[in-house]
């Protein structure tokens, strides 16, 4: 597991109290909102791993100091977020997994003149039949 942890500002001067707009002075970029602290930080975590979850551990930002950012926006709610890369990979990229089948042959031979594309055509159909 690849956890990080970055300074968050939870803003609810332009909307209404408690509706938080969240945002990361160390990575551009990433904002959210929640309704509350609760849901505002879990949505934080979610888009702070949706951000960084592929760069390489050396080229993530260095977090400022959440004691600078807390002076920085007195008036704001300050609050560390945490997100787990591995996690955020995993929900992002979902990996790609092998499937042997076994279909008739005159099915497979007219689908390889036709060029079709066995494995998009296999996921095709499973979300189709899944209704996804």
């Amino acid at each position: 597991m690849v956890f990080v942890v970055y300074p968050a500002i939870l803003d609810d001067s332009e909307n209404e109290k408690k509706c938080y707009t969240v945002t990361f002075p160390d990575v551009p970029g990433a904002i959210t909102d929640g309704n509350g602290e609760g849901e505002a930080m879990a949505r934080g975590s979610e888009i702070l791993g949706a951000f960084l979850y592929d760069l390489p551990k050396d080229q993530l930002p260095v977090p400022t100091d959440i004691e600078d950012v807390k002076r920085r926006n007195p008036d704001k709610l300050v609050v560390p977020i945490f997100a787990d890369l591995e996690k955020a990979r995993r929900e992002t990229k979902p990996a790609t997994v092998k499937k042997n089948t076994t279909i008739p042959g005159d099915l497979a031979y007219k689908a390889e003149e036709a060029g079709i594309n066995f494995s998009q055509t296999l996921t095709e159909a499973l979300k189709q039949k899944l209704n996804l």
